[in-house]
């Protein structure tokens, strides 16, 4: 496998952060090496927020990501800050619903999901999060390729490991908030 190195950025809450998380668990579960950084301003809620997740065989160096192979978009400042770090070669999964810009760049792999839009379409409002996921899932993760680490099994039980006790009755949402980014 390729090293991973995600960046997911956005606005708090969003759910940049629990994104990050279930990446990571996903890695964990599937025995790889893994490193999850989260970062956030002071106001948390509303303020800046991304989340750097290295996925890898052997021993990650630094967690930091700053060239990341993918980048997942939640918002406009992020996508503008951080568009051109991208590596050549690079997936870049953005949520078309709050940016309306398109990457002007031809040597990176751009999805448009209205993530955002479906997950109030389909009654999952605030899981445009885990949409995102599940298309991150079906076009990197599990995908045949050079970053392919797990299968279905094992993000949902990451779902599962994620989601605190106290709200195990998002469980359902999340998983049809995948399915739907999966279907994308």
């Amino acid at each position: 496998m390729k090293n991973l190195n995600i960046l997911f950025a956005g606005f708090g809450g969003q759910g940049v952060l629990f994104a990050g998380k279930v990446v990571a668990y996903a890695a964990l579960i599937a025995n790889k090496q893994l490193s999850w950084l989260p970062s956030y301003g002071p106001e948390m809620r509303g303020g800046t927020a991304n989340c750097s997740v290295c996925v890898s065989d052997e021993a990650i160096g630094s967690p930091l990501v700053t060239n990341p192979n993918v980048f997942v978009a939640m918002n406009l400042p992020s996508f503008d800050k951080f568009i051109n770090a991208v590596e050549p070669g690079g997936v870049v999964i953005v949520d078309s619903s709050l940016i309306d810009k398109k990457v002007e760049r031809d040597d990176v792999t751009v999805y448009y999901v209205p993530s955002t839009a479906l997950a109030d379409e389909n009654g999952v409002n605030g899981l445009s999060n885990m949409i995102l996921i599940g298309k991150l899932f079906k076009e990197v993760c599990m995908a045949d390729g050079d970053y392919k680490f797990c299968d279905g099994d094992i993000l949902d039980q990451a779902v599962q490991k994620c989601i605190p006790a106290r709200k195990a009755q998002m469980l359902d949402f999340n998983r049809k908030a995948i399915q739907i980014g999966q279907d994308q």
